[in-house]
């Protein structure tokens, strides 16, 4: 065992409860993460540990398929295991049980849901939405002899993930605030280089032979500081501070137009994990021409619940209406908000244009300081800043950047009355 792989065994039976092991492509990250937590279940008569993936099939391929019965055949050549072909779990003579789960699969989501783990292990976390993490540590609480811990491994990602938060500037990423108890939060580097022995000099002359911004991540396990010819970037971005309930009522005087808007998807639940959320966002202009995000709503609800997310935000922000992509399902999103409040302002606009067309003059507006963000909106900015010239990066649909996109194209790109509705005086909010 080299010495970068010493440390790395130190790293993984430290107190830390969230340990990350980044680097470059085929370092022995997997391996070494794997290797713990079969030592984990030996220890534990009757524990659970779950491995996942964004995708299944590649965990099915790479992890099970591959990396699974390496590290046995080679660290535990006596200890004797069962595969469960069916639900996917291994069974360990002790009573143990590692579990392989996909979480591109609703049906997959509600076994987890079902199930509490001493260790949960996500790997290639970079394609791992920060919601689905949050979703598997409501399920880190078997009581065992063990601490419970996570494991993750990835390539790293782009400084906008929720990994570089959490693990390098040691905060929430969602809200910014510092984390409570940094010191849970363990990462280390390990790249190609410390696995050389088990590596063809071949695949470590193609990763040297890569472009840089490929050499980076895959070679030396660096994360990147932006997507090459993306439209934003984080420091594109103004900002005022969130809006409170207080205060709300002074910036709607501000607004010459506020209007809610939807970018639907086919989701039909919260726990439908299959499907994207529908995007939801409250944006305005105020009367020297300045755009604002006011909020963002966005959801993972059936049609119901999502069509009163986006109902009471039009009551709340007092806003125009409702602007609702038209392309999926056509009528359906509009029959959907009137099924609820028949009398809802509804403005129905069609994809005509690609994404990064539609988002290509509201990014123009960012560059001129034009557009004002109310506090900080971690996932809406983490898509915003993966849109390029080549198409959306992400792994997923951009569903908030998308309600976002055709928000501010209504209130700042489209000259359109207010349809009757105007913002009240001092004197009239103070009535309500």
């Amino acid at each position: 065992m080299n010495p970068a792989q010493a440390d790395a065994n130190r790293l993984l039976g430290s107190p830390a409860t969230h340990i990350l092991l980044r680097g470059g492509s085929r370092s022995g990250k997997t391996f070494l993460l794997i290797r713990a937590i079969i030592i984990r279940a030996v220890k534990a008569p009757g524990s659970r540990h779950g491995i996942f993936r964004h995708r299944f099939n590649a965990l099915k391929h790479t992890i099970i398929g591959d990396t699974f019965p390496k590290v046995m055949r080679l660290c535990f050549p006596d200890l004797p295991y069962t595969l469960n072909r069916t639900d996917w779990y291994v069974t360990l003579p002790n009573g143990s049980e590692i579990l392989f789960h996909g979480l591109d699969s609703s049906e997959r989501t509600e076994k987890i849901l079902g199930l509490e783990f001493a260790t949960v292990y996500m790997n290639e976390a970079s394609q791992i939405s920060y919601a689905a993490r949050n979703m598997l540590l409501t399920r880190l609480a078997q009581k065992t002899c063990l601490s419970v811990k996570e494991y993750i491994d990835a390539n790293p990602p782009t400084t906008s993930h929720w990994l570089y938060s959490l693990f390098e500037r040691k905060v929430e990423p969602k809200g910014g605030d510092p984390l409570p108890d940094p010191a849970d939060y363990a990462t280390m580097q390990i790249n190609p280089d410390a696995n050389r022995a088990n590596l063809s000099p071949e695949y470590l002359k193609q990763l040297e032979s890569l472009p840089e911004k490929e050499r980076q991540r895959f070679l030396f396990g660096n994360y990147q500081t932006a997507i090459d010819g993306a439209l934003w970037t984080l420091d594109l971005i103004k900002r005022s501070a969130p809006i409170a309930d207080a205060n709300r009522d002074g910036v709607l005087l501000q607004m010459r137009r506020i209007v809610v808007s939807v970018d639907p998807s086919g989701c039909s639940g919260p726990e439908d994990y299959r499907s994207d959320e529908i995007g939801i966002a409250v944006t305005g202009v105020d009367r020297d021409g300045t755009g604002h995000v006011l909020a963002d709503l966005t959801c993972r609800q059936g049609p119901a619940g999502w069509a009163k997310v986006a109902l009471d935000a039009l009551d709340l922000w007092k806003a125009d209406r409702i602007v609702a992509e038209r392309n999926f399902g056509g009528a359906m999103v509009e029959q959907t908000i009137r099924s609820v409040r028949a009398t809802a302002p509804v403005k129905l606009v069609t994809a005509s244009r690609g994404k990064y067309a539609r988002a290509e003059p509201i990014a123009a507006l960012y560059e001129q300081g034009k557009v004002m963000h109310h506090g900080r909106f971690p996932d809406l900015e983490d898509q915003m800043c993966q849109f390029s010239a080549s198409g959306f990066q992400g792994a997923r649909s951009p569903d908030r950047a998308d309600a976002m996109v055709w928000g501010l194209t209504e209130v700042m790109l489209e000259d359109q009355p207010s349809n009757g509705f105007r913002r009240l005086t001092p004197a009239e909010m103070a009535m309500i």
